[in-house]
């Protein structure tokens, strides 16, 4: 019996120490005059260098969500930085100012494009992070976002899109992408149309890109958020399964672009 209590001591010490080893901090940063503030999470007690994670926000700015996937991200052994594709201090309160900020960047991909790629600058600065070794995820407009990333040429060796946007105004851009794909789809998203799923298979197709899309059935859009809500009538709703699968399936990417 006492070894037993020396045992579950042991375990208990490494578990808190674990925990205690995940870091987290704001970060500021910028892109040319505009000031952003992001979020970094990392194992403290991690040594060399780890790959490197970029997380990408919802339309409504960086907040939780971005920020847990990061804090996640950390805890398997990777660097994670959640960007702010916006700027300090703007973070849309309601889906209408959401849905004019993301527009600016989705009207204008050349700006997404340098946003994002500032934001991979600041990750690849650190030194705990093996700059060979980058990926990125992110969810709706950040799964857009991402996919830019790669449309942008970026050396990245791979993206994970969560229910994001599909659409390109340039599809000839995929000849750029170097990195792997994984776009994680809710079968029954009211918001990304059959005809832009069409033609963004095909863009890849036509690009010899290394690409995967997995549809999850019953689930709509921001099927990762549990503050969309468990409607899906809505359009947009949480979903359980949905949301473990995918992430199992973003891990195993992670396993193997990095092996």
């Amino acid at each position: 019996m006492k070894s037993l209590w020396i045992m579950l001591g042991i375990v208990m010490a490494v578990a808190t120490r674990t925990e205690a080893a995940i870091k987290t901090e704001t970060v500021a940063y910028k892109h040319g005059d505009v000031a952003l503030e992001g979020w970094l999470a990392y194992d403290d007690a991690a040594t060399g260098k780890q790959p490197g994670i970029l997380v990408v926000h919802e339309w409504k700015g960086l907040g939780a969500h971005a920020k847990h996937s990061a804090e996640e991200l950390a805890k398997m052994g990777y660097v994670a930085f959640a960007v702010d594709m916006y700027g300090t201090g703007i973070r849309p309160q309601t889906n209408q100012e959401a849905a004019v900020e993301a527009g600016k960047y989705k009207a204008d991909r050349a700006l997404m494009r340098a946003r994002i790629n500032a934001g991979l600058s600041q990750l690849k600065s650190y030194p705990n992070v093996d700059a060979n070794r980058i990926a990125a995820i992110g969810y709706c407009f950040g799964g857009l976002t991402v996919l830019e990333l790669a449309r942008s040429g970026a050396n990245v060796a791979g993206v994970v899109s969560f229910h994001g946007g599909l659409d390109s105004p340039a599809p000839a851009d995929g000849k750029n992408i170097k990195a792997k794909v994984l776009v994680l789809h809710g079968a029954d998203d009211p918001f990304v149309p059959a005809a832009d799923i069409a033609a963004f298979q095909n863009e890849l197709r036509q690009a010899g890109v290394d690409w995967r899309m997995v549809y999850y059935g019953g689930a709509v859009h921001s099927f990762t958020n549990r503050e969309a809500g468990a409607d899906n009538a809505k359009g947009a709703a949480y979903n359980e399964r949905a949301d473990k699968l995918s992430w199992q399936a973003m891990a195993a990417f992670f396993e193997e672009i990095f092996r």
